[in-house]
């Protein structure tokens, strides 16, 4: 890490600093607002947060500062009810500012990484003995792609790293895969729920965690995390986002993403620029997560059914929050070669364009990328709806780069024929009606399956001949996939998503089957054109 982080955002001697920051840039917004703008946003704050404190606890440290904002609205002068939503501010930017530590880091990176190889690698070795090159296909959790590229470009900028999320397990194989990397830390914003253990929480706090409460809805309380992830950009902490905002429900890639955090790029490279910093680049690193099983994939695919994630939107209750289930899961799945490939992806800049590979061609970049934002005085001309697009297009590439740096594994393969053999069967493409077929139509012939199987397989590596996906854990022919498949399926889920009874392949729970087959879902899409600007 270095000297500048270690005295930067997250040492202890400038919370106060950092939460005074935070409320100067909300002052500045709500000042510059018209009234009929600044009451919309304070009742919608005042709404949201007294629906949020009726579930809570009565002596809740926000109900008084409610009260305040509250009679400000009725009577109070526009000074008072600015202040009064800064007191709100205030304390939400408490709140969400992580306790990194310094210390805990080096001490963590020593003992924690250790413990998780020991876990996650079929011969456990000494931290000492680990190099870069151990995390390739002898390790349990795959790491490829663009990590020496990373490395350099974390020197001279500022990285965001997007991955996808498919398991609470995401954030700390991410971070053991950074370290081993050699990466520097990364911040990231983690459930305000996870920190309810205290053991737990005061690690994360320590280890560059800052907390979002999803139970917050206000939009003051969003722009409060959007000002505070600038904040750490400007002050050069590479920062993890899921731009999905939550783990996939449905098992899929992302295909819309969250613009709020990751539109905060743009501006804290506006932000450098306006300052006349050297050091003024944003580079986002898409990163593809890819696990042969997953954790709560049976909780996950139930909710999505339901549609219960509108209304719930955050899940307490799923498997991740049982030791019994969690432990059970390391022992039976973290042990396969192939049990979670990562993939860092071609970084790209804030407008959605790839980054050049040469320093050169970079410079140049970043010399026409400025003319994108400043005027003919090399000044910083601020739009919002400019940066609102810019947004987009770097949303759109970074789902691009999802597909194409996803790895298409056994369970997804074999998922993905079955349920087409199933519709296929039921006469129907619904989900919710093939979830519902009797067991009669889920029976599958193993010739019609292999049928469905090979064609599956040719067609996934005619798309990662093209760019789009990768197939190096599909080993060998579709009955050698087949039974690695049933093989992965039998390792965990109390029920299969696919078995084999005697003669037939049997579809024994539609719905985790609908889970891992919707992660190949791509393929049944035509790709997205690529975005203006830079070329490839």
């Amino acid at each position: 890490m270095s000297s500048e982080q270690e005295s930067g955002l997250f040492h202890p001697r400038p919370r106060e600093l950092v939460v005074r920051d935070l409320v100067h840039r909300a002052r500045r917004r709500l000042e510059g607002m018209s009234d009929t703008a600044l009451e919309d946003v304070l009742e919608d704050a005042l709404w949201h947060e007294r629906k949020r404190l009726g579930r809570g606890s009565a002596d809740d440290p926000e109900h008084p500062l409610l009260d305040t904002l509250a009679a400000a609205l009725v009577r109070g002068t526009r000074e008072q009810r600015i202040d009064a939503a800064l007191s709100l501010v205030a304390v939400w930017g408490d709140e969400i500012h992580g306790r990194f530590d310094p210390r805990v880091y080096r001490v963590a990176t020593r003992v924690l990484p250790t413990a998780v190889t020991a876990l996650l690698s079929r011969r456990p070795r000494r931290l000492r003995d680990w190099r870069p090159d151990h995390l390739q296909p002898n390790a349990r959790v795959v790491v490829r792609g663009e990590l020496e590229w990373a490395r350099e470009l974390s020197k001279e900028a500022t990285l965001i790293l997007a991955p996808t999320h498919v398991s609470n397990l995401d954030s700390p194989l991410i971070g053991l895969a950074l370290y081993l990397a050699q990466l520097p830390p990364f911040v990231y914003g983690a459930g305000l729920n996870l920190f309810s253990n205290p053991v737990v929480g005061w690690w994360m706090n320590r280890l560059g965690a800052y907390t979002v409460d999803r139970t917050k809805r206000a939009a003051l309380y969003k722009e409060t995390l959007k000002d505070y992830s600038i904040r750490a950009l400007t002050t050069r902490h590479h920062s993890l986002f899921f731009p999905g905002g939550t783990r996939a429900r449905s098992g899929e890639i992302e295909r819309k993403l969250k613009k709020g955090l990751l539109g905060t790029g743009i501006v804290a490279w506006q932000e450098m620029l306006a300052a006349g910093r050297p050091d003024s680049e944003v580079y986002v690193v898409p990163c593809t997560l890819s696990m042969t099983l997953v954790l709560e994939a049976a909780t996950l695919i139930e909710d999505h059914l339901a549609e219960a994630g509108k209304s719930r939107y955050i899940i307490t209750d799923d498997e991740f929050a049982q030791p019994r289930r969690l432990a059970a899961f390391a022992n039976r799945v973290l042990d396969l070669d192939d049990a979670v490939v990562m993939r860092f992806g071609r970084p790209l800049d804030v407008l959605g364009n790839p980054v050049a590979r040469d320093p050169e061609e970079r410079r140049a970049q970043a010399e026409r990328r400025r003319g994108y934002v400043c005027g003919p005085d090399g000044k910083v001309e601020w739009d919002d709806q400019r940066d609102h697009t810019y947004t987009l297009r770097l949303a759109d590439a970074l789902c691009d780069a999802y597909v194409a740096d996803s790895e298409a594994l056994p369970t997804n393969v074999a998922a993905y024929a079955a349920w087409r053999c199933i519709a296929e069967q039921t006469g129907s493409n619904d989900p919710f009606k093939v979830v519902r077929t009797p067991i009669e139509k889920r029976r599958i012939t193993p010739q019609r399956y292999l049928v469905e199987l090979s064609a599956t397989l040719d067609r996934l590596r005619d798309e990662a001949s093209q760019g789009r996906g990768h197939v190096d854990e599909l080993r060998g022919t579709a009955d050698d996939v087949l039974a690695t498949a049933l093989d992965r399926f039998g390792r965990y889920h109390r029920s299969r998503a696919l078995v084999r009874r005697g003669d037939e392949l049997v579809v024994e729970d539609p719905k985790l089957c609908l889970y891992y087959r919707n992660r190949l879902t791509w393929l049944d899409r035509a790709p997205r054109a690529r975005p203006l600007g830079e070329s490839k």
